[in-house]
């Protein structure tokens, strides 16, 4: 079982303060991509469901590493399944999703653009470390609560692969 930190002998520590600030750049992370979505919702109205929906998902992703922080991280029992190894590959995927946002307002992408971007980013470090740890099987009580509540919203490199295939975008005519 992974856990991360061991019970300390008081049972009262404070979170360790890189394990928190690993768990505040996934949540920027989860939130930054619903703010992307949100956008391509606006720019693509012919598949606003579709990205309203994926943009609900991260929104709750956040949610519930949120309540991970409040409930998990000072009980030391956060799964560290959910997280990657260090900060830095968030912190400099954050900064780009940002510089990409402020440039999409201006000049939005081309519909197929967006479409493999987001597979790019579902793909990408912090998205791959929680689609993983929601898909696999564990004996770690705190991940499994996490699974329970992440239910269905998972997978969505595949979604957006097959939401893609089903109506022929990206493929030549």
């Amino acid at each position: 079982m992974t856990l991360y930190g061991e019970t300390p002998e008081n049972g009262s520590a404070a979170p360790d303060a890189e394990l928190i600030r690993l768990i505040n750049e996934a949540i920027a992370l989860e939130l930054n991509v619903s703010r992307l979505y949100a956008l391509f919702q606006d720019q693509f109205p012919e598949d606003a469901e579709f990205w309203q929906a994926l943009s609900l998902e991260e929104e709750n992703h956040a949610l519930l590493l949120k309540i991970g922080r409040r409930h998990f991280a000072p009980q030391e029992i956060f799964p560290l399944e959910l997280l990657p190894d260090s900060v830095k590959p968030l912190i400099k995927q954050n900064r780009e999703l940002e510089q990409l946002i402020g440039d999409f307002e201006i000049l939005p992408p081309l519909r197929e653009d967006a479409f493999r971007l987001a597979i790019a980013l579902e793909e990408a470090a912090g998205e791959i470390h929680y689609q993983r740890a929601m898909a696999g099987e564990t004996r770690n009580e705190a991940l499994k609560v996490f699974q329970t509540l992440n239910n269905n919203d998972r997978d969505h490199a595949d979604r957006i692969r097959r939401y893609m295939e089903e109506r022929g975008i990206g493929q030549s005519s």
